[in-house]
């Protein structure tokens, strides 16, 4: 019977470890730079690539578009 109650309670630990960390991520998904990327200049193609697939176009200045991948992409992947 001891058993039991330890494995829910470490199952019950896990599960509240788990939600913090989705929320946690959630919240810093938003604005995970701490500045914004100013898209004045920008086509609406290279807006469009920025929103759905993170890439900086090349001529883009600013300190938000160096990553430390050097891909361009934001997330680096």
């Amino acid at each position: 019977m001891d058993k039991k109650i330890i494995m829910w309670a470490v199952i019950g630990v896990l599960f509240l470890v788990a939600l913090y960390l989705v929320f946690q991520a959630g919240s810093s998904a938003t604005n995970s730079t701490g500045s914004a990327i100013d898209t004045t200049g920008w086509t609406e193609d290279e807006i469009m690539n920025y929103e759905m697939h993170g890439i900086i176009p090349a001529g883009a200045t600013g300190s938000a578009t160096s990553s430390s991948s050097g891909s361009g992409m934001v997330g680096g992947c």
